[in-house]
């Protein structure tokens, strides 16, 4: 199992690295279709690049969930705590070097959209190894991941006017 779980989420890694990018270009690509705006990023944010991870692992802890995850008794647990890590890490490391540094590189940003991802999963699979990690209820943390989407959803046509949901390029907001 341990070595099913390694592989799997190196595909969970691999599958998320490639949605991800291809959700950072299908809003434009569909001619700014609505319902594609609701789970790929419409503009540069930073709240539109944690959607950009955010669905992508969903949709793998749904297929993964099938795989081995009705036998894994914290699986929901994790998921969410690895999404939730991934998810902070994205606007730390940003705004760690748009403050240090004063630049926004588009590289750089695609940089920490594979290493939010990567820390993620290889949390969830230490995670997965443990035994002490109680979760009380995998339904309410998959509610929460469901929570999340939906706010992920919601913030695309309303968003706080911060600077976690304001495009750097446009310095607009949403769509």
């Amino acid at each position: 199992m341990k070595k099913n779980l390694r592989k799997i989420q190196i595909i969970g890694f691999v599958f998320t690295g490639i949605a991800g990018v291809l959700l950072h270009f299908l809003y434009d690509l569909t001619g700014k279709n609505t319902i594609v705006s609701l789970f790929s990023a419409v503009n540069e944010s930073i709240w539109e690049h944690m959607k950009l991870l955010f669905f992508p692992m969903f949709v793998f802890a749904i297929i993964e969930y099938f795989i081995f995850g009705k036998n894994q008794k914290n699986f929901w647990c994790i998921k969410l705590i690895g999404t939730l890590i991934g998810l902070m890490i994205i606007p730390m490391i940003y705004y760690t070097y748009t403050g240090i540094l004063g630049i926004n590189a588009d590289w750089f940003n695609i940089v920490i959209f594979f290493i939010s991802a990567g820390v993620a999963y290889f949390i969830e699979t230490l995670l997965f190894k443990q035994t002490f990690l109680p979760c009380k209820s995998p339904c309410i943390a998959f509610v929460v991941l469901g929570i999340i989407g939906l706010a992920f959803m919601i913030f695309t046509f309303v968003q706080p006017k911060i600077p976690l949901f304001r495009d750097p390029v446009t310095l607009s907001y949403g769509i």
